[in-house]
């Protein structure tokens, strides 16, 4: 889910003598968010490094709603990281457990390396049972490193939003199996209109044609469609300041989680137990006995299909807010 950026460039620039401690996470929006209580962790435990984050650059506005973290351009794990051997002293690996993120920070010859166990390595072994912010805040544990799962809000954003108190419907996902139909988000979206609430719809420029025709099937004109509009950063003032959020397993429902923001997140392929919000203004949905679990499936998980219209307005009704 990529946005529109503001600026870009290297923030790099030359070396400024401090120590570096680099972490590894070159994934999307959503994973960010689940390891900010991790991120937040090593600042704490490195005030006198240098703190730069390997990601996508579309994110680079996102992590400064983190704070103290520079980015270091990085598409994936396909290429090195651009970063010289032995300028890194402390390297992180919260992208995996796998030979490919390990191989790509063992290169850069850091003094230390936290990360999961292997056999070349100390660490503490991997559970596919827990939830993703605490995986990663034991993970530092582990390491001597105090972490709280639940240190997850993100700083407020520098602007204010032009939709304040609207209500975000965000129908696009990253694969097909996260996809609610568009009928459906329609009729919620048309419900909630009906109820008073002034509901924009909101995603990247690949998922605009989604929008707009779900805007349409509920009887709302093009102008409700922010989705390709907006900056990440514009995209995070409008979730900070938005009466509610119905969506997907997606980036905007972490941002509802970290602006305490109620919510409506509907789950397919993954479990909320190990991606869902915290206790809090927020409502999960999903069918788990029906769930399939292929994330990158074409097809909507049996799991997401499973939930109805009216059962994402029974979830409104119980925040609150119909």
């Amino acid at each position: 889910m990529e946005y529109l950026q503001n600026g870009g460039g290297s923030v790099l620039g030359s070396d400024d003598g401090r120590p570096v401690v680099l972490v590894l996470r070159a994934l999307k929006l959503g994973d960010l968010l689940v390891a900010v209580p991790a991120l937040h962790a090593l600042r704490r435990a490195y005030p006198q490094h240098r703190l730069l984050y390997a990601a996508q650059d579309w994110l680079r506005e996102a992590l400064t709603l983190v704070g103290g973290y520079e980015l270091l351009p990085t598409h994936g794990l396909d290429v090195p990281l651009a970063l010289p051997a032995g300028q890194v002293d402390v390297a992180v690996n919260l992208h995996g457990r796998g030979p490919e993120s390990d191989s790509r920070l063992e290169a850069l010859r850091p003094r230390r390396v936290i990360g999961h166990g292997s056999d070349h390595r100390p660490g503490p072994p991997w559970d596919d049972d827990v939830h993703e912010r605490q995986r990663w805040a034991r993970l530092l544990q582990w390491h001597g490193i105090e972490a709280d799962s639940g240190d997850f809000r993100l700083n407020p954003p520098a602007a204010r939003t032009d939709w304040p108190s609207a209500t975000v419907v965000h129908p696009g996902a990253a694969y097909g199996s996260r996809l609610w139909p568009e009928e459906r988000f329609a009729q919620v979206a048309s419900a909630l209109v009906l109820a008073g609430h002034e509901v924009v719809f909101t995603g990247s420029a690949g998922e605009r044609p989604r929008a707009v025709r779900i805007a349409a099937l509920a009887g709302l004109g093009e102008e409700s469609v922010l989705a390709g509009r907006q900056s990440l950063s514009a995209f995070a003032a409008l979730i900070a300041d938005s009466r509610l959020v119905v969506s997907a397993d997606t980036g905007a429902a972490h941002l509802a989680t970290a602006y305490r923001r109620p919510s409506v997140v509907l789950f397919g392929p993954a479990s909320p137990d190990h991606w869902g919000p915290p206790p809090g203004p927020h409502a999960v949905l999903t069918k788990a006995e029906l769930r399939r679990g292929d994330t990158f499936a074409a097809e909507p998980d049996p799991a997401l299909l499973g939930v109805e219209v009216h059962e994402v307005l029974a979830a409104v009704r119980g925040l609150g807010l119909l």
